[in-house]
């Protein structure tokens, strides 16, 4: 179930100048049950609902929203696109990103300058993260190349989402979607040959599709189709600067080697 207005002390929200929501399920905990979607859903699209709703009933709301979406919004592109010119994906968690961005419709309708990150994998090495789960498996030599390899993915260092977030909140023109996603995407292939040299491991698992598929279900899927094309457009157009805009500098900096 998602939250309740019981949940949100409104008065603590009044005259504040911005609000970061970022709170949502886990994609990859466990499997795609259709218990475990109605929950992945409920924990974005209700909770950001809810919030956008009260923040549109206060006598003086913030003047910015970020919340979070994230770069499965888009459909697949082999070819660089952007936040004007990607488009809406099918399928579970393209659908959920699109209802995600258009639970904070109240927002915009009371004023409120809203921007909804689409945020790619963010490499952190703790949490729920993708290179969290990683980690164990390359330090042993054992980093696995998915599927053919050959699908990108789009990846942001954890310092440089942080930094982008700040810029927003000072840089008015940005408004709507905004990619906070590294200039410019990886194979997953490339991804494990990179992880692998930085950490000094060797690399040589490929697991296949069938296998994947079996062990992680409907998951294996998005992880398999990969990412769009995708740049960092509106960002960039700003004049944001990512402090890692390449894989291995973002990953050195995050695993301090």
């Amino acid at each position: 179930m998602g939250p309740s207005a019981k949940d949100i002390e409104a008065d603590r929200l009044e005259a504040l100048d911005a609000l970061v929501h970022l709170a949502g399920k886990p994609l990859d905990d466990e499997r795609w049950t259709p218990k475990v979607k109605e929950a992945i859903y409920a924990s974005r699209i209700e909770g950001t609902r809810l919030i956008s709703e009260t923040l549109a009933r206060l006598h003086t709301p913030p003047r910015l929203l970020i919340s979070a979406s994230a770069t499965d919004y888009y459909a697949f592109s082999a070819t660089p696109v952007g936040e004007d010119d990607g488009k809406p994906g099918r399928g579970f968690v393209s659908e959920m990103c699109q209802a995600w961005e258009r639970a904070t419709d109240a927002a915009k309708k009371a004023g409120i300058r809203v921007v909804n990150i689409r945020i790619p994998s963010v490499l952190a090495k703790d949490g729920h993260s993708v290179l969290a789960a990683l980690l164990p498996l390359y330090r042993m030599g054992l980093g696995p190349i998915l599927g053919t390899g050959r699908q990108l993915m789009c990846f942001v260092a954890r310092d440089d989402m942080v930094g982008a977030i700040e810029y927003i909140m000072v840089h008015e023109e940005l408004y709507g979607p905004v990619n906070v996603s590294a200039p410019e995407p990886v194979t997953n292939a490339e991804f494990a040959r990179t992880l692998s040299r930085v950490l000094q491991k060797p690399r040589f698992l490929r697991v296949p599709r069938p296998v994947l598929r079996l062990a992680m279900g409907e998951v294996a899927d998005a992880l398999l189709e990969g990412d769009a094309n995708l740049r960092p457009v509106k960002l960039a157009a700003s004049g944001f600067s990512f402090l890692f805009p390449d894989l291995e500098s973002a990953l050195r900096h995050e695993l301090a080697i």
